[in-house]
């Protein structure tokens, strides 16, 4: 009889294993998790990806990398800012939106430093970067690359010594960074009010041969910088890209 039971036990040990084993996507269970790597990567979408490219490929190593985060930042109690804040923070964002004509760059290392301040009062970890972009992924996976990308651009930008990006890098970094900064504030994509986010900067029509429409020299040099930007995609410039219109 006690033969028996060991070999019954023995059974549902292996059962047990065979079914953490299948419902983890054919991986390793997550102790703390539920749904193992398959769950992480519901969780975090373009985020799993990504760091699974930064491990080389290596799912295990990416994996254990997004379980720590959550467990580290998964509780984190954040808050939103009140109206008074909320209002301060859009006429913020305006005036970023507005400088982005005169120095993409310099439009989007204000907006990296505006995000760490609305990330560091919504509670998340203010002082370090890296901290800081671990608990965004947890809470808002689909929006911390683009937030990656704006940040990198602002970095090169202090190293550049002043020298422009490209426009359409800075001008894709800036709308896409601003569906972030609406989660932030506490305005869904589809009732927030914002001002319209910065277009494509479209090249001056050419000179008439016959002189009719001749620039002056300064506006001539304007229309130069100007040509050199790339414009915007077709459905931007229809309104319906992601921040393309006041929503």
């Amino acid at each position: 009889m006690t033969v028996w039971l060991i070999i019954i036990l023995i059974v549902a040990a292996v059962a047990l294993a065979a079914l953490v084993y299948t419902r983890a996507g054919g991986g390793v269970a997550l102790p703390g998790l539920s749904g193992g790597p398959r769950g992480l990567r519901r969780r975090f979408g373009p985020e799993y990806d990504r760091t699974v490219e930064r491990y080389d490929g290596d799912r295990k190593a990416a994996e254990k990398d997004l379980a720590q985060r959550v467990r580290m930042y998964g509780k984190l109690r954040t808050v939103r800012p009140d109206a008074a804040a909320r209002e301060r923070y859009d006429a913020e964002w305006s005036r970023i939106q507005e400088h982005f004509v005169d120095s993409p760059a310099h439009a989007a290392a204000e907006a990296d430093r505006l995000i760490a301040r609305l990330a560091g009062d919504c509670g998340y970890p203010a002082d370090e970067y890296d901290e800081r972009v671990s608990a965004l992924s947890v809470h808002h996976p689909r929006h911390v690359g683009d937030y990656r990308r704006l940040h990198l651009l602002a970095q090169r930008d202090s190293r550049r010594g002043g020298e422009e990006p490209p426009t359409e890098e800075a001008r894709t970094a800036l709308l896409r960074t601003r569906e972030l900064y609406k989660e932030l504030a506490g305005r869904p994509a589809a009732t927030a009010t914002l001002p319209k986010a910065p277009a494509a900067p479209t090249a001056p029509a050419a000179p008439d041969p016959a002189g009719k429409a001749a620039q002056p020299a300064g506006e001539r040099g304007f229309g130069r910088r100007l040509a050199d930007r790339v414009h915007a995609p077709r459905a931007m410039r229809r309104g319906h890209g992601p921040g393309g219109t006041t929503p």
